[in-house]
């Protein structure tokens, strides 16, 4: 089994920096592409960032130049460090991992969600 855990949301005012973290554990042989995605309110889930195993990012359109994501292989983990929020950067903020497990099959994960609020 794979866990794929987030942290790092909250409340921010606008303007403002947040830095999230999603970690994954359980019985991994390896972590190949990971992603950040969020969904607002009445909207659908759409991608924010997606980084490989060997460190190469794809932004979506609203948050290049705001947002920076990478990896640490070793730990299994990602980070997208948020700068310069806006008000429409609030959602629930969801990472997915393509990850192989010991018995070498692969399958697609997604952890629980962090809440990320920008507010005055």
């Amino acid at each position: 089994q794979v866990q794929l855990v987030e942290s790092g949301g909250g409340l921010v005012q606008p303007g403002g920096s947040l830095r999230l973290s999603c970690a994954a554990s359980g019985t991994i042989f390896r972590v190949y592409a990971m992603g950040w995605y969020r969904q607002a309110p009445g909207k659908q889930r759409e991608l924010v960032a997606t980084i490989t195993r060997g460190g190469n990012t794809n932004y979506a359109d609203s948050v290049k130049g705001r947002f920076t994501m990478s990896r640490d292989n070793a730990k299994n983990t990602v980070y997208v460090q948020m700068n310069s929020l806006k008000p429409e950067d609030t959602a629930v903020y969801y990472c997915n991992a393509d990850v192989q497990g010991r018995d070498y099959l692969r399958g697609d994960y997604w952890g629980q969600g962090t809440q990320v609020t920008v507010s005055s």
